[in-house]
């Protein structure tokens, strides 16, 4: 049996252990790509590549999206969503679960919408070489800042 654990959502604590070498929480904090899954209308998963940024002391993922799309629209009718992240190698996995909560859009470059993004992107990337330009495409693409709350995280090595 390949070892699988999982556990709570920043605490740690363990829930079921068969590994003690691999902790999903921190795979999810070194991704840089991972895949979101929204519900659609008809019931089915909608998948999309984000970045996430995992707050693992806080307990929440921050991803950013854009209003009027798919995962956006899917959220705002049912606001629950799984990110699922792979290990570079392909040979780990990791998935965080919970409710979200959408921040957007701003329509102010200054305003606190377009703020909690600034942080979101220096939190996932770092500094931005002109932020009064990204403040602005922020609010002319009507981007929208995720924020999911980890209720469970779970994942497994398979080798």
């Amino acid at each position: 049996m390949s070892p699988r654990r999982s556990v709570g959502p920043h605490t740690g604590a363990e829930v079921h252990d068969r590994s003690m070498t691999f902790d999903p929480h921190e795979l999810l904090a070194k991704a840089k790509l991972g895949v979101l899954a929204t519900i659609k209308a008809n019931g089915l998963p909608q998948l999309s590549p984000v970045t996430p940024f995992y707050d693992r002391d806080a307990g929440v993922v921050l991803v950013s999206v854009t209003d009027g799309r798919a995962k956006t629209r899917n959220l705002r009718r049912d606001p629950r969503a799984a990110l699922e992240v792979t290990s570079p190698d392909g040979w780990a996995w990791a998935t965080a679960e919970g409710p979200v909560e959408l921040i957007g859009p701003g329509d102010d470059p200054q305003g606190p919408e377009v703020e909690a993004l600034v942080d979101y992107y220096r939190r996932a990337a770092g500094e931005h070489p002109d932020w009064d330009e990204y403040r602005q495409v922020m609010v002319d693409d009507r981007r929208v800042l995720m924020r999911l709350t980890v209720e469970r995280v779970y994942g497994e090595k398979v080798r």
